[in-house]
């Protein structure tokens, strides 16, 4: 029974080891509201690729959602769409799955939407 303690925390331990690693880019900020830069985003992507494009939102009232990318699971390379941090306004990032570098194309795609 002394060891059952122990044992917890390894298992922990190795569960938080084993995370995808996810790399985020910062891509820059807009006047606009999170949820007219969120729609232009998925419109965009949705149109250029002529696939279903998938809004999850994470923050209340569709002040913060993640944009996936076309034919990405949950969880996968998106959109990172939050308030700004200071005064009014958008922040936007993007989330690369399995640590590798952010498309420059998807990049572009949200400069147009800022």
């Amino acid at each position: 029974m002394k060891y059952l303690p122990l044992i917890a925390l390894s298992v922990a331990f190795s569960a938080c080891a084993a995370q995808p690693t996810e790399h985020f880019a910062s891509v820059g900020k807009s006047a606009k509201a999170p949820k007219e830069v969120a729609q232009c985003i998925a419109s965009a992507w949705a149109d250029k690729t002529q696939q279903p494009v998938v809004s999850q939102t994470t923050i209340a009232n569709d002040r913060g959602v993640d944009v996936l990318m076309p034919g990405q699971r949950p969880g996968g390379s998106a959109a990172i769409v939050r308030p700004a941090m200071q005064g009014e306004g958008t922040w936007v990032g993007l989330r690369s799955e399995g640590g590798g570098a952010p498309d420059p194309a998807a990049a572009s795609d949200i400069n147009a939407c800022l």
